[in-house]
């Protein structure tokens, strides 16, 4: 049975809290863990339902309408949309501190794509169902649990649906929230949702810098005109001069030039052409250094490419824009939410991972307020593909796990029995 293997799994973890040791004692707490078990076929059918309403970037206000709803729906107070477009709900506790428990509305799907899910085997198909659409059911699966048991927390609750984590959405949801939102001042801890490994705990944050650069110039006939300067050379500069940098695999720095464009014709010498660079690394320092190479790659791209053609008595320019900013930092494994996390892992029996990625998490981590990212249960593959899957055999255990992790963290009134 659930409970009595998870109670025996409890005594054998040594570095659990004394409160956190009676957690699992609790009848209220025994309840809400066999109530999420025996509903789970439900709580699947949200997910899918979920998943079928299209979150393309920048265009996530009909999901958002629907978690609005499902919030007003369990009860929350001051369900709302925000400036940013999040959703947002709290679960009042017994004093002010707000603990905020998020999943992103977004996929990176564009607007035309069939997100209808199918069934497979025990897999169910369906792009973003496990990203984010398994964070956000598990948000309305733990909602409706506490209230089955009618249980109180002391720090407040406050559940979040966010816009922007993914692409060029740069974190903008959860930006807002902690920088303008009227919550900013009362966020003591942050647990975001995101995809389903339920022993992952992302405490590092892996800082990007994703970047937008334009080369322009007077254009012309490929023949006629031939001689101009040209942006795409100039371009091909940056990019085989940039790529030559060497990049430390420890701390982890990478980059990519992931998108290219621009010209009218094949026989046109292009007026403009452009790429999209993302660039990412573990550390601060290492990330600034990188972006530093890249921005002097860019002009040096566009000054060879003036001097090759300076007969021509034409120039070109090239702007470069940044388009993703996501900044690195740690939550400690000492912090009282990372141990949190882990015991609450190893109670459902998973083996904790701490990893570092780049999550909505990063914005807390950065300004020095405890967060984390962790799965919502099941096992899954394919993620941001049009065959991403998701297996739900033992998913139950993930909501599980983040039940009693925003318990031990938020802190419940005594026991009534």
């Amino acid at each position: 049975m659930l409970i009595r293997a998870t109670m025996i799994v409890m005594f054998l973890v040594s570095t659990a809290s004394h409160a956190q040791e009676h957690l699992l004692a609790r009848k209220d707490v025994q309840g809400t863990l066999h109530f999420i078990e025996q509903n789970y076929d439900r709580f699947l059918k949200k997910q899918i339902q979920i998943a079928e309403i299209p979150a393309p970037p920048f265009q996530e206000a009909k999901r958002a309408s629907f978690m609005a709803e499902e919030f007003k729906g369990l009860g929350l107070a001051q369900v709302h949309i925000d400036s940013a477009g999040n959703v947002l709900g709290l679960r009042r506790g017994r004093d002010l501190q707000v603990l905020v428990i998020s999943a992103h509305l977004d996929t990176v799907f564009p607007e035309d794509t069939d997100v209808r899910v199918k069934k497979e085997g025990e897999r169910y198909l369906g792009p973003g169902l496990v990203d984010d659409s398994l964070g956000l059911m598990n948000l309305l699966a733990l909602i409706e649990a506490l209230n089955t048991a009618d249980i109180r927390t002391d720090t407040s609750l406050l559940f979040a649906a966010t816009v922007g984590e993914e692409g060029l959405g740069d974190l903008r949801g959860v930006k807002y929230l902690f920088l303008k939102s009227d919550y900013r001042h009362l966020i003591d801890a942050f647990i975001s949702i995101d995809g389903a490994k339920s022993g992952r705990i992302t405490n590092g944050a892996l800082g990007s810098k994703r970047y937008r650069v334009t080369v322009s110039g007077p254009g012309g006939h490929s023949y006629g005109a031939f001689g101009l300067v040209n942006p795409a050379h100039a371009l091909g500069r940056m990019i085989a001069q940039f790529t030559t940098i060497g990049v430390p695999a420890a701390p982890k720095t990478t980059y990519n030039v992931g998108r290219i464009g621009g010209g009218t014709s094949v026989n046109s010498i292009p007026f403009e052409a452009w790429m999209e660079v993302d660039m990412r690394s573990e550390s601060t320092e290492e990330l600034m250094k990188l972006e530093a190479f890249f921005l002097q790659t860019v002009q040096q791209g566009v000054r060879a490419e003036n001097l090759f053609r300076v007969a021509s008595n034409s120039k070109l320019e090239a702007r470069s824009e940044r388009i993703g900013d996501r900044p690195s930092g740690v939550t400690p494994d000492s912090s009282a939410l990372v141990r949190a996390a882990q015991w609450a892992t190893t109670a459902l029996g998973f083996t904790p991972r701490l990893t570092i990625s780049s999550t909505d998490a990063n914005i807390p981590i950065s300004l020095g307020i405890p967060a984390i990212t962790t799965g919502g249960g099941g096992t899954s593959g394919g993620a941001h593909s049009l065959n991403e899957w998701f297996n739900p055999r033992k998913a139950h255990k993930g909501i599980q796990k983040n039940l009693l992790l925003l318990l031990a963290y938020a802190k419940i009134a005594p026991s009534p029995n």
